[in-house]
């Protein structure tokens, strides 16, 4: 770990994966905060604005998705291996998607840990955050992932997360453990 005057340059990608409306970019945001209070250098890669500009064009098709992840994963590699603590709260469904994502973090030997926020969908449509379950059960969408698209849980996550039986902070204060106990805060 270096520093430059007060700021912590060790820079890693920490992954949030999850359902829509799990608490992905709640948690993320929270920890960003902690993270920048401790003098760390930290961008938050979120998954819609991502869509709006680095991915605007892409559809929802498995072929689309893939891609989403691996240009959200190629800049959070490029931004982490400057160090930058890089936050992603980002559904990314498939798992063989996820994994190409942690292999160039490991090829470029830059920090990565996946935290999967495992809140059940049935709390994530009472949550509803953007309205997607809503519209999903009135037949207005459909490919809704978890619901009538496949998401396919980590097997085995760096952190499990389970945000509907603790609060934001408490989510964001077992990430930044695991930070910790990695060398990565």
């Amino acid at each position: 770990m270096t520093t430059v005057g007060e700021e912590n340059v060790t820079g890693a990608t920490i992954w949030l994966t999850g359902l829509p409306s799990a608490g992905k970019t709640t948690i993320a945001y929270a920890l960003a905060d902690r993270l920048r209070g401790e003098g760390h250098r930290v961008e938050v890669l979120d998954g819609d604005e991502i869509r709006e500009f680095l991915s605007a064009g892409l559809g929802f098709s498995r072929e689309d998705r893939h891609t989403n992840v691996q240009r959200i994963g190629f800049v959070a590699e490029l931004l982490a291996s400057n160090g930058v603590k890089v936050l992603v709260p980002v559904i990314a469904p498939y798992a063989d998607s996820r994994e190409a994502v942690r292999k160039r973090h490991q090829q470029e030997g830059t920090g990565y840990v996946e935290v999967h926020v495992a809140t059940p969908v049935e709390v994530c449509s009472e949550r509803d955050v953007k309205g997607l379950y809503a519209k999903q059960a009135a037949g207005e969408i459909s490919g809704l992932t978890g619901v009538d698209d496949p998401y396919e849980e980590p097997d085995s996550p760096d952190l499990r997360i389970e945000s509907q039986n603790q609060t934001v902070q408490e989510s964001a204060a077992a990430v930044h453990a695991l930070l910790t106990e990695r060398g990565l805060a």
